[in-house]
């Protein structure tokens, strides 16, 4: 591998330590990679995939929130665009000839690399390399990593009134035609910040735009036939439940419920079909969920720290070591405190690892983590309730309820101290709705008995409509519906 070269402006400089090379791929196409160092005690390695039009670059800022958790980090632009071979002569034209060199580029950048990754290994992919990411781990590649989080991930397009049969149709025929390289529609108006349904955050906006000003050969324009025939299969192979059977690691699939450009109601099928998967909706949030607003992309982080925190392990710290004995000269040390995970710098809290629980299959959820409800009191002949209490309404921070101090039972004949009553089944989660960050309040947990892991209640699908659905918060004690039929579809993507 030869060096290649980072771009760097001034409101996103290259993290330090970066290493970016030229690796092979596919019949013999030179691609760009870049290795950037984990800060602090190495914990593993993550597999960093952007969506179509988005290069290494753009991932700056995620770069530095995943070192600063102790990760190193492989990013690299997939073929097509960034600085890596494009296939056409036209740079501007976002093309692709089906999805076997995307995985056989994966693999090669595996291999490249494989050396300088430590473990465990963690894949992140959004809009189309959250696509191809999940199509490499149930075409082989899942026996490498731990777990893998797709942010909007593209398993699905938004066709509009056009249906799937239809555009596979009118995309296959234009490339049967020789017509593949063809634009599937006219540029349209040049887009702004109030027009672009990306994201709502301008400062992050404009530093992608800045980032192209200031090298334009990192620029893609809009999608081919080729392209769209490479989408639709991609998506449709995704769609088979057997196809993802065979991926039994942990699948965090982070859904923007405000998206126009892919296809939130198959994400959900996804998280079904995977036997650990697990399905999280960002309440408002644009496409770019990791381009948004901080509170947007804070439930990401979280979810991310969730998936790190069950699935890897803590950084290598030294044990406490028991105090040595006293003598008459030495005063008595206090007691060793006990060891915590590195503080991360991202300004989302990191969940606890102590006691992961393990991912129920096919979960499907439709918040970050709902908090448990505190086990009640011990009475004398506690009553079975109905219907569990609705879990509490935190958009950003999930905050545990210690439980109260049990009181003695007055009237009631002892019973023995190591019963206590069962917990109260957590509610069905609500919608995420981004509110401003709060940090969450340290409580003592007196006697507290440890909470056992919520079931995720099953979403609800959204009704069929043309725009993505909002998701209304379940009652309590309803029992899961059979998924609607996938929403109507809109116009093909020209962005992702």
């Amino acid at each position: 591998m030869s060096p290649a070269p980072l771009i760097s402006i001034p409101s996103a400089p290259v993290p330090a330590g970066a290493e970016a090379a030229w690796f092979e791929g596919a019949g013999k196409a030179r691609l760009r990679a870049a290795l950037f160092p984990a800060r602090g005690a190495v914990r593993g390695s993550i597999v960093l995939s952007g969506g179509r039009t988005e290069p290494i670059e753009k991932y700056f800022e995620v770069i530095e929130d995943l070192t600063g958790r102790g990760y190193v980090v492989l990013a690299h632009d997939w073929r097509g665009q960034g600085l890596s071979h494009r296939e056409l002569s036209d740079r501007l034209a976002g093309h692709a000839r089906g999805y076997d060199a995307f995985l056989a580029d994966y693999h090669a950048l595996l291999a490249a690399y494989e050396s300088r990754l430590p473990q465990p290994w963690f894949a992140i992919g959004h809009s189309m390399g959250g696509c191809l990411t999940l199509l490499a781990l149930a075409k082989g590649e899942a026996a490498r990593f731990q777990g893998a989080i797709l942010c909007a991930p593209m398993l699905g397009l938004q066709l509009g009134k056009t249906s799937p049969t239809a555009a596979r149709l009118m995309a296959g025929l234009n490339v049967l035609l020789g017509r593949g390289g063809a634009y599937a529609r006219p540029a349209g108006p040049a887009e702004t910040f109030e027009t672009n349904v990306l994201t709502h955050d301008r400062t992050r906006y404009e530093r992608a735009k800045a980032q192209v000003r200031a090298e334009p050969k990192l620029d893609l324009g809009g999608p081919t036939w080729g392209w769209i025939d490479f989408a639709l299969k991609a998506t449709a192979y995704l769609s088979r439940p057997e196809t993802l059977k065979s991926v039994t690691i942990p699948v965090v699939i982070v859904s923007a419920e405000q998206d126009r450009l892919v296809d939130n109601t198959a994400q959900r099928a996804a998280a079904r079909n995977l036997p650990a998967g697990e399905f999280i909706n960002v309440a408002g949030a644009f496409h770019e969920i990791l381009m948004e607003t901080d509170t947007m992309r804070n439930i990401f982080l979280r979810a991310l720290d969730a998936l790190l925190g069950r699935s890897a392990p803590a950084p290598a710290a030294p044990k406490p070591v028991a105090p040595a004995p006293t003598t008459a000269a030495a005063p008595a040390s206090a007691p060793a405190p006990a060891p915590v995970a590195e503080v991360k710098p991202a300004p989302a809290p990191a969940p606890k690892a102590a006691e992961p629980a393990p991912a129920a299959p096919a979960a499907v959820v439709e918040v970050k983590s709902a908090a448990p409800k505190a086990p009640a009191k011990p009475k004398a002949a506690p009553k079975p309730k109905a219907e569990a209490k609705p879990a509490a309404k935190s958009a950003t921070t999930v905050k545990p309820k210690a439980a109260p101090a049990a009181k003695p039972a007055a009237k009631a004949a002892p019973k023995p101290a190591a019963k206590a009553a069962a917990p109260k089944a957590a509610a069905a989660p609500k919608a995420v709705k981004p509110k401003a960050e709060a940090a969450p309040k340290a409580k003592p947990a007196a006697k507290a008995a440890p909470k056992a892991a919520a079931k995720p209640a099953a979403a609800k699908a959204p009704a069929a409509k043309a725009v993505a659905p909002k998701t209304a918060a379940p009652k309590a004690a309803a029992k899961p519906k059979a998924a609607a039929k996938p929403a109507a579809k809109k116009a093909p993507a020209a962005k992702k």
